[in-house]
């Protein structure tokens, strides 16, 4: 099955690197060398175990689509249509789940761990994401009817559109843009640690799941962007690892079956002894 990701890695690059002659050129500080440089590395990662990962997800899906409670189409343009609603509703899912559970965010953090919002930050993707189980969150597709090379190449056109909102350099698009579509104002919000910004705006391409559950967020001041405890370390194997390295530690200290289970599955920032906080603990405050 060909990955629409890999033909597009040379786009990826002439755009990084223009972006970044723009960034010389008007002076900003959207961009560190070292901070790229630890991007760069992840998506060199993500790509390379990649091919495991997808591997591990093509044959899940095949394997619940023998059981398929229906056979969609493919050759239909329809098919494509509610496919590519189906897909993004379920990332958002994902997305949300993956802010609110230490475990799908020990992946994801590794998106949210630069301090520099830019198109490197964008290729800053995890090492373990499929191979822990995120594509459980799609499992319901193929067992719709939909088939698993479909699914894939649709979650690949979702990456590839999430490329882009990764910017400083646009501010607003049109109203009717922003109010449907997640756009790189919306996608600024979700990178930042403001407390007002913390687990919002999670769409893929559609903004208006957030709008309808409940976690949208407008971008009202300036975002400043990485984690509420940054790891400050640009080392590769560090940005991967961190979380998993640090619930592991956590699970060891955990004293008691409910409260491992808190350390696994518990909002990130939870803690049996209250000695950090999670993002409605510190909204709470």
């Amino acid at each position: 099955m060909k990955d629409l990701i890999h033909y597009a890695i040379p786009g990826f690059v002439i755009l990084l690197l223009a972006e970044i002659i723009a960034t010389a050129v008007q002076q900003k500080d959207y961009y560190d060398a070292r901070d790229t440089a630890g991007s760069l590395a992840m998506g060199i990662g993500n790509v390379v175990i990649g091919i495991v990962g997808k591997v591990v997800v093509f044959g899940a899906f095949s394997l619940v689509y023998q059981f398929r409670l229906f056979t969609v189409d493919m050759t239909q343009w329809w098919a494509w249509v509610l496919l590519f609603f189906a897909d993004d509703f379920s990332y958002y899912w994902f997305h949300r789940i993956s802010h609110g559970s230490r475990y799908f965010w020990a992946s994801h953090v590794v998106h949210h761990s630069s301090q520099k919002y830019n198109l490197g930050t964008a290729l800053r993707q995890t090492w373990t994401g499929n191979l822990s189980g995120s594509f459980i969150f799609w499992i319901w597709l193929p067992l719709l009817g939909f088939h698993p090379a479909a699914i894939m190449t649709m979650q690949a056109i979702s990456l590839l559109y999430q490329f882009w909102i990764h910017t400083e350099f646009i501010h607003r698009l049109p109203a009717p843009i922003e109010f449907i579509f997640n756009t790189p104002s919306h996608h600024r919000v979700h990178h930042a640690t403001n407390l007002d910004y913390l687990d919002k705006n999670h769409a893929g391409i559609l903004i208006i799941w957030d709008r309808l559950f409940g976690t949208f967020q407008r971008e009202d001041e300036r975002p400043v962007y990485g984690l509420t405890k940054n790891i400050d370390s640009h080392n590769p194997v560090k940005i991967a690892f961190h979380e998993w390295t640090d619930m592991i530690r956590d699970l060891r200290r955990a004293g008691s079956v409910r409260n491992a289970l808190g350390y696994l599955f518990g909002p990130p920032g939870w803690s049996h002894d209250g000695s950090r906080k999670t993002t409605k603990q510190l909204r709470g405050e």
